[in-house]
């Protein structure tokens, strides 16, 4: 191990093997965890290789806790953090959006590490419950389209490097790989990252995994979402095929905004938030949400085109349907924790 350390600090990468390896050594206890913030800094200062990538996101899912779909055409539309924006929690937010359209969302997701406020932390604000059975997390997919998966309870054996991460207090390459780590087999998945460079990196990775089409995107001024202040940035897989695009809002009939205008705050204003949206609230949120929602939708394939993608996500909260499904997710992990306890 301190072989394959040498070879990272003088920017030699690694074969998915090796990568695999290293993986294991940093879920063994013989690990020190200067160690591992070593290891995760020195991937950082050289940067990852597919191969890199595809050999820890391989080794990391065989410790998952196991699941097996109840339903086909599962999507996730996770972001890897880590672009220190302060925005609000835009795909939790376009999840319930995309579940409200008839798509069925495994949402992945953890507390903030390297942000403000994480996916846990604002639906857990909100009253839902995510520390649950896994019999429970797949049934409330099943009967609501749309389940919760807390990053850090369905990867048990990845608590101390959480930890680690959470003390370099700098983005890793548990942020890049963290969107790829849901142990629920998904059909088609949108990624964010703040890296351009990653991006087609990360669809490639996600060809590897089987995705049938995924899209990996940075947004305008390198946000892991899509932003309305510019030029996005696509690498989108369709059945094998990579392609690259460069999607502007007002192509898709939004308007030009600044990153500034969609700034979040706590789990409570962005719980706050993310309710305004699925009420209907207009504004810079809600356009933001329905061009990330729209091509969430677009990548499922349920629309022909990202256009139509927002056209959906706009039904989707005008009709009610989005907020119906997080009330019906609030209401129904509720019911489950109590049975559980």
């Amino acid at each position: 191990m301190t072989n394959y350390l040498q070879r990272l600090t003088e920017k030699s990468s690694l074969s998915v093997q090796e990568m695999q390896d290293v993986a294991e050594a940093l879920l063994s206890k013989e690990i020190t965890d200067s160690e591992i913030a070593a290891y995760l800094i020195a991937l950082k200062a050289k940067g990852e290789t597919v191969e890199e990538i595809v050999g820890i996101v391989n080794a990391l899912r065989k410790y998952a806790m196991p699941f097996s779909n109840p339903i086909p055409y599962v999507m996730d539309n996770c972001g890897t953090g880590g672009d220190q924006s302060n925005s609000f929690n835009i795909s939790s937010t376009s999840a319930f959006v995309i579940a409200g359209a008839g798509i069925p969302v495994a949402k992945h997701g953890n507390k903030s590490v390297s942000s403000k406020t994480g996916s846990a932390d604002v639906l857990e604000a909100l009253g839902v419950q995510w520390n649950l059975p896994q019999e429970k997390l797949l049934e409330l997919l099943e009967e609501i389209g749309i389940t919760f998966l807390f990053a850090p309870f369905v990867h048990p054996r990845m608590k101390r490097i959480m930890k680690i991460r959470k003390e370099l207090k700098v983005p890793t390459i548990f942020n890049i790989i963290g969107p790829l780590l849901n142990p629920i087999t998904l059909d088609t998945q949108l990624v964010g990252t703040y890296r351009r460079d990653t991006i087609n990196k990360l669809a490639n990775v996600l060809k590897n995994m089987g995705r049938r089409r995924a899209i990996v995107m940075t947004g305008a001024g390198s946000l892991d979402e899509a932003s309305l202040a510019g030029e996005n940035y696509l690498a989108i897989l369709d059945e094998g095929m990579i392609t690259n695009k460069i999607l502007h809002p007002e192509e898709v009939g939004l308007p030009v905004i600044e990153n500034s205008e969609i700034t979040g705050g706590d789990c409570n204003e962005n719980a706050r938030i993310l309710l305004q949206v699925l009420k209907g609230g207009k504004g810079a949120y809600r356009d933001t949400v329905l061009l990330n929602a729209g091509i969430g939708i677009f990548v499922t394939g349920k629309a022909a085109s990202i256009s139509e993608g927002v056209k959906i996500a706009r039904e989707s909260i005008d009709s009610g349907a989005a907020l119906n499904k997080l009330e019906q997710l609030i209401k129904k992990s509720r019911v489950m924790k109590q049975e559980v306890i």
